[in-house]
C-alpha cells in the first residue's frame, strides 16, 4: 500500500467520522456531533441551528431584543397598549422572563417587517412560501399546501415537535422530531393583550402577508393533541414565536 493510498485513506475515513447522517432522524445531515452550526444575535444569545432539505433553521425560538441595527425593540407588557400597537414590539408569556430559555419570546409581526432587521445577519423571518418548502420536504402533500386549515398528510407537525413531554402537554401526539426542528409550545399573546397555550401550541409567524386581509399575515400552528400543521392568516398584533432562517 503506497503512502498516497494510505493518506486518501485516512482522509477518507475521517470524513465518514465527522459528515454523518443522524439514524434517529433520517432528514437531517449534521457535520460532526455538534447538531450543526451556532447562531449567534445581537444580544448574544446563542442558537443551535439545523439543516433540514436544503434549508438552514433555528432549532429553537428567537429570543432577541434589539433590531439588527442596535435600536431596542419595545417590550411591552401593558394589555391595552399592547392591543393598540401598529408598530414592533416584544413581550415574554405571561410577562414572566422564566420562560425565555426554553420557550423564547414573543412579538408582533410588525418586528418582523421592520427594516431594521429583526433576524441575525445572513438570516431572515422565512416566507409562507419557505415554510411550505420544509413541509414538504418533512412530507406534506402538494395539494395541501396552499390549504388555510389543519392540514394533515405526511403527519408533518410530528416531525416538527420536540419529543416527551418535558415542554409540551401530555399526550404530544405522534412526536418524533424527525426533522430535527424541534418545535416548542410557546404559546401567544392575543390582541387584547391575553396569554394562551403556553405547552399546548406552538405559533410561528411567516413574513408574508395575507393577501386577503391587510390586518393578517401567515402563520404556523403546531398543537400538542395532533400530528399536523396548520397554516391561518392572523392578526398583525398578536404576538407569536418565530424561527429564522439562513438567507
Amino acid at each position: 500500500m503506497t503512502k498516497y493510498f494510505k493518506y486518501v485513506l485516512a482522509l477518507y475515513i475521517l470524513s465518514l467520522l465527522f459528515l454523518y447522517c443522524d439514524k434517529e432522524n433520517p432528514f437531517i445531515y449534521r457535520m460532526g456531533p455538534f447538531n450543526n452550526d451556532t447562531l449567534i444575535d445581537i444580544d448574544g444569545n446563542e442558537y443551535v441551528t439545523v439543516k433540514i432539505g436544503d434549508q438552514w433553521w433555528m432549532a429553537e425560538n428567537l429570543r432577541v431584543t434589539y433590531y439588527r441595527d442596535g435600536n431596542p425593540i419595545p417590550n411591552i407588557t401593558d394589555d391595552a397598549e399592547w392591543s393598540n400597537l401598529t408598530t414592533g414590539a416584544y413581550c415574554n408569556y405571561d410577562n414572566d422572563s422564566t420562560h425565555i430559555s426554553t420557550y423564547g419570546r414573543l412579538y408582533n409581526w410588525y418586528t418582523v417587517n421592520d427594516n431594521r432587521g429583526l433576524a441575525p445577519e445572513g438570516w431572515h423571518v422565512p416566507t409562507d412560501e419557505e415554510w411550505k418548502e420544509l413541509e414538504m420536504y418533512c412530507g406534506m402533500s402538494r395539494s395541501e399546501l396552499d390549504d388555510v386549515a389543519w392540514r394533515s398528510s405526511g403527519d408533518v407537525g410530528a416531525k416538527l415537535k420536540e419529543t416527551g413531554t418535558t415542554h409540551w402537554i401530555s399526550p404530544n401526539a405522534g412526536a418524533t422530531n424527525a426533522s430535527g426542528f424541534t418545535a416548542l409550545p410557546g404559546g401567544y399573546r392575543y390582541i387584547n393583550g391575553d396569554f394562551y397555550n403556553l405547552g399546548y401550541l406552538a405559533s410561528l409567524w411567516a413574513s408574508t402577508e395575507d393577501k386577503d386581509s391587510t390586518t393578517n399575515a401567515w402563520h404556523r400552528e403546531i398543537d400538542y393533541n395532533v400530528t399536523w400543521v396548520a397554516r391561518y392568516g392572523y392578526s398583525k398584533r398578536a404576538g407569536l414565536s418565530i424561527r429564522c432562517l439562513r438567507d
